[in-house]
Formats: C-alpha cells, structure tokens, sequence
C-alpha cells in the first residue's frame, strides 16, 4: 500500500526544534546515555592485553570480553525496541542503564575469567535498551529539519564515553597496579554510568508522539520484514556491519601492537590514545550537520572513503603515523554511522524502533564477528593481517555507500533530496 506524503508542517508540528530548551533537555538526556552506552560496553577494550596475562589466555580469547557483549547487545536490541513499544521508550532506557550499571560495579569483584565473560553477557542485555530506543525517540520526537543534529549529538556522547571509558578504565588499572588493577577500572566506570542513569531520567521530556500499544509476535516479525525488504534499509544494514566490524577490530588490537616492542607503551598510554574520540564526537556533529544540509547520498561515501585511509596509514612502523591513522579511522567511523543512524531513521516510514534495531543488531555483530575473527588473523599474520582484513571490508563498504548515492529517494518531506 502506497504511503499518503504528509506536508511539512504536519511533520513539524509540535516536535521539538533546536534552540529550544526542550531541546537541549533531549539533547543532555542523549549525550548521557550515549556515554554511559559506550563506556560500559567498550571500558574493558584496553585491559584486553591485561586480561591476556592476568587469566593466562590468547588474545582473541580476551577479545571475548568485547564481542560477547556486542553479541548479546545485537540480539537483544531487537527484542528491546519492540518491548518499548509496550513499555514506553523512557521506562525501557532508564532501567536499561540502571541494570548496566549495576553489572559494571559487580564485574569489579569476579574472581575467575568466566565469571566475567558471563556478567559482560549480560551487560549486553542490559545495554540493549538503550541504542535502537534511544534513535527511535529522537525520530519521532524531534523536528526533521533538526533530527540530524540530534542524532549527531547522541552519537557524539558515545564517542565521549567510549573515550572517557576507556582511557578512566585503563588509568585507574595503573593505579591500581600490576595485580587486580582493572578492578578498580571496572569500579570507577560502574559509578560514572550510575550518575548518568540519573541524568537520563531527571532530563529526557516524555514522549508526546508516541502512544505505547501492546505488541504481538506476528506484528513484530512483520514490521521486522519490512524493515528487510525496503529498498534502502538493508544495505544501510550491511554497511553498519562493515564499518563497526573495522572500527573495532583496529581498536582491540591496537593495544596490544602498542605495548609490544619496540612501542613498549604504558598501560595509560594505551588508554590515552582513546583520547581521538573527541575527534569523532566533533565528526559525528559536524557530519550531522552537513548531511542535513546536502543529503546522505553526497555525504557516506566521503565518511567510508575517510575510514579505508586510516586503516592504510596504521600500516606504517611510526608510532605517530599509527595514531594519526587510529585518528583517521575514528572520524570516518563516526560521520559514517551518524549517517546510516539518521538515514535509517527518515526511510522507517513505519515501526521505526524495529528499523533502528535492525541497523543496530547488524551493527553490533560486525564488532562481534570481526572482533574475534581478526584477533585469528592478528596471531597469524600480525598487523598486517589484520589490516588487510579491514582494507577489504571498507572496500565493499565503499561500493555499498557509492549504490546507495543513486537510491530513489522516498516520497515523503522527511526524505526528499536525501
């Protein structure tokens, strides 16, 4: 069935524009849970090398403390959007961060390696409900003509917090020393996301254009289908895939190139090279801004174009060129997702909690999946193995991006020229 265009102003009406207090309200509500998201999800990243001496296991075993979380998180994201079109985007969000909050302060006091891979299992639960809601919310209760900024700002604050997480993680570890350091890291982390679940919930207005409406299975996996058979989305779904299977494969690694010789860099150092997510919240914004302005075609390619050239510059034996390509890597990431985030967001005519959770499941395993799978190709071939790996992905990334630029726009204000 055809879809009826709305005009402008009945898309605009009422929702919440920038500049406006409601506005930055959101937008604090948002940069909260996305620090909280990412620091919890991606605090553990530097101690892998950490884990790896301390419970005697390879690297791509301590990789697991990442890609068990992710995995968990991609599955149940589907699960979490459609719970919140029951429950209400706020309720779900604010006990989401609760319950992960609590996993980090009790992932402080594991004693073995398989107690904390089965509480980071569950800290992907619990994260899941957050992501996918969090770019339903802004869809619905924000103006089109601002949605992109909004989105932008949130993914913004995941930068942040995967920054802040990790670099807090690792410096509390160096404090703690040699032995049981990372307790401390875990700990620290665990108190910052609780301050942030308060923030969320004192901050984020309700939701005004959403009515909750109980939901059942046949209806879910409907919404689902269409969510895969609409022109646009799946191959939005496969670049998600892509570009976070590369971005967090160079991170995992990374460390561990860095600590070896002839780098021999400190367990801080590791985590202060972390510090290039300002880059990305700085990316993620800026391209936000720009892709309102020029459209998401003109401007994705560009971002995954962006990513491929920092994988090819962590190639070099210099330590400042293996940053500076880390850097590069970081701001292609970020733009590139910031866009697929929004565009999925204006193609979801309909269901839009299930469309963003698809990007999202899709999303989640490409840092699962190639998280692990490149740690294989890091103990056989070292980084050049890994890289090669990345380089081939960002180039079907790349061609992906270059087919979407020619997709038939949908006929509807929020898609127009977009």
């Amino acid at each position: 069935m055809a879809v009826e265009p709305r005009s402008t102003a009945a898309v605009t009406a009422g929702r919440i524009e920038k500049g406006t207090p409601a506005f930055r309200r959101t937008n604090l509500a948002m940069i909260a849970a996305g620090f909280s998201t990412f620091a919890l999800l991606y605090c553990v990243q530097p101690l892998m090398p950490v884990f790896a001496k301390e419970f005697d296991v390879s690297p791509a075993a301590s990789s697991l403390t990442v890609s068990l979380t992710t995995a968990a998180l991609s599955v149940m994201i589907v699960i979490s959007g459609s719970l919140s079109e029951s429950l209400g985007r706020k309720r779900v969000m604010v006990l989401s961060l609760a319950a992960s909050a609590a996993l980090a302060l009790c992932g402080a006091a594991v004693t073995s390696f398989h107690q904390l891979l089965l509480l980071r299992l569950l800290m992907g639960v619990a994260l899941s409900g957050v992501p996918s809601v969090a770019l339903a919310y802004l869809g619905e209760e924000i103006a089109p003509r601002s949605v992109g900024l909004a989105i932008g700002l949130f993914i913004g604050g995941n930068a942040f917090g995967g920054m802040l997480g990790r670099l807090l993680c690792a410096a509390l570890t160096d404090v703690g020393g040699d032995i049981g350091g990372w307790r401390l890291g875990l700990g620290g982390v665990g108190i910052a996301s609780a301050v942030c679940a308060a923030i969320f919930w004192a901050a984020l207005p309700e939701s005004r254009f959403f009515t909750p409406r109980p939901r059942h299975l046949g209806q879910a996996l409907s919404n689902l289908g269409g969510s895969l058979t609409e022109k646009g989305l799946p191959w939005l779904y496969a670049t998600g895939f892509l570009i976070m299977g590369s971005f967090v494969t160079i991170y995992n690694y990374v460390g561990f190139r860095l600590l070896a010789p002839p780098y021999g860099f400190s367990q801080t150092q590791v985590g202060a090279l972390f510090s290039v997510y300002l880059i990305g919240m700085v990316a993620s914004t800026v391209t936000g801004r720009l892709a309102d302005r020029f459209g998401r075609r003109k401007m994705l390619w560009a971002t995954v174009a962006i990513l491929l050239a920092g994988i090819e510059l962590t190639r070099a034996e210099s330590a400042v060129l293996i940053v500076l390509g880390v850097a590069v890597v970081t701001i292609g990431f970020f733009g590139a997702h910031a866009i697929c985030s929004s565009w999925v967001s204006r193609r979801a005519i309909i269901a839009k909690a299930q469309a963003a959770s698809l990007y999202l499941f899709f999303y989640y395993m490409g840092s699962s999946v190639m998280g692990s799978l490149s740690g294989m190709a890091f103990q056989a071939e070292g980084w050049s193995g890994v890289a090669n790996l990345q380089t081939l992905m960002q180039v079907l990334a790349l061609a992906i991006a270059l087919r979407l630029s020619f997709l038939q726009p949908l006929s509807t204000p929020m898609e127009t020229r977009r």
